[in-house]
C-alpha cells in the first residue's frame, strides 16, 4: 500500500469514528507505526508500506476510534523533555504538569548552590515524570518516587533506567507517607484531585483510559491534600518546600488545607490555559 493511501485510509476512519484532530493523529499514528515521516508523506507519497506495517497502523488505528489516547496507543509519551513509557496503573503525564516542575526547578537550583545536593520525595509517583524531569535538570539532586500500584512503580524505574537517571531515583511502594522514612527538601505530587461524582463525565480518553485510583480526589476531590497537607512536615526539611497539583478551582481549599496544618503558601502558578494550577508552600 502506498503511504498516501494508507494515511488518507486512517485520516478517514478517524473522522468518521468522530475523533478531535484526526488528521493529526492519524499522523502520528502512521508515522510510528511505518517508520515514515512528515518529510516522506510530503516527498515521497507513493512509497510503499510494508503490509505487517499497514496491518499494525490499521489495529492501532482502530484502537484510537475507539477513544484509546494516542499516546497510549504508542506506549510512551514525552514530558519535559524525556520519553516516559506508560503503563496501564499510570497517568499519563500532560504538558499541565510541566508548570510544577517549572515551578520548583528554580528553587531547587538555589538548594543546590548553597548547599551542594537536595533530595525530592514524589508521592503518587506514577511514570516517575516529575521526579525524573527535576533529576534532568538537576544533577546533584537524588528523587524517592513513591506509589500504592506495583505497576506503576515498575514503569518509573523503567523510566529511570532509560533516561540514564536510575542511579540517583528510587522507587517504593506507599500509600502516600505509610512507607517513606527520613526528610526531604522538597516534596512534589500531582495527587488525584477530581471529585468522584464528575469522574463519570470526563472525556472517554481520561475516563475509560486513565488509572481511576490516579484520578478519584474522593467526594470534594481533597482527599490527598488531606493527607499531604497532615503528614507532610514530619518528612520536611526546616526550610523545605511542598509544590502540589491542583484542580482549576481548588486553589483556596488546598491554601487553607495547608495553613491549618503550618504551612504559608509561597508561590501559585497557572497553566499555559491561564488556570490555577501549581501551589508551592514552605513551613511557617
Amino acid at each position: 500500500m502506498k503511504l498516501s493511501v494508507l494515511l488518507g485510509e486512517s485520516r478517514a476512519s478517524l473522522a468518521e469514528a468522530g475523533i478531535d484532530d484526526a488528521a493529526l493523529d492519524a499522523r502520528v499514528i502512521v508515522e510510528h507505526f511505518s517508520g515514515t515521516s512528515r518529510t516522506d508523506a510530503i516527498g515521497r507519497p507513493d512509497m510503499a508500506i510494508d503490509p505487517r506495517a499497514v496491518a499494525a497502523t490499521r489495529d492501532a488505528i482502530a484502537r484510537r476510534a475507539a477513544g484509546e489516547p494516542v499516546h497510549r496507543i504508542l506506549g510512551f509519551r514525552e514530558f519535559y523533555g524525556l520519553k516516559l513509557f506508560l503503563s496501564a496503573e499510570t497517568l499519563e503525564p500532560r504538558p499541565d504538569t510541566e508548570t510544577l516542575v517549572d515551578a520548583v526547578l528554580p528553587w531547587l537550583r538555589r538548594r543546590v548552590a548553597a548547599g551542594g545536593a537536595c533530595r525530592l520525595l514524589d508521592l503518587g509517583t506514577g511514570t516517575g515524570a516529575i521526579a525524573l524531569a527535576l533529576l534532568a535538570e538537576v544533577p546533584q539532586a537524588t528523587a524517592v518516587g513513591a506509589d500504592l500500584s506495583a505497576d506503576a512503580l515498575a514503569t518509573a524505574g523503567r523510566n529511570a533506567l532509560e533516561n540514564g537517571l536510575s542511579e540517583r531515583f528510587s522507587a517504593i511502594r506507599s500509600n502516600w507517607f505509610e512507607a517513606v522514612s527520613g526528610r526531604f527538601d522538597a516534596i512534589v505530587s500531582n495527587p488525584p484531585y477530581i471529585e468522584s461524582r464528575e469522574i463519570a463525565t470526563l472525556q472517554r480518553e481520561v475516563r475509560e483510559f486513565d488509572p481511576a485510583r490516579a484520578l478519584d480526589g474522593g467526594p470534594d476531590g481533597l482527599d490527598a491534600y488531606r493527607t499531604i497537607a497532615a503528614q507532610a512536615a514530619a518528612h520536611l526539611e526546616p526550610d523545605g518546600l511542598v509544590a502540589v497539583e491542583i484542580g482549576h478551582a481548588q486553589k483556596r481549599d488546598v491554601t487553607h488545607l495547608f495553613e491549618r496544618s503550618g504551612f504559608r503558601l509561597v508561590e501559585a502558578r497557572s497553566d499555559l490555559a491561564g488556570r490555577d494550577r501549581v501551589l508551592v508552600f514552605g513551613r511557617n
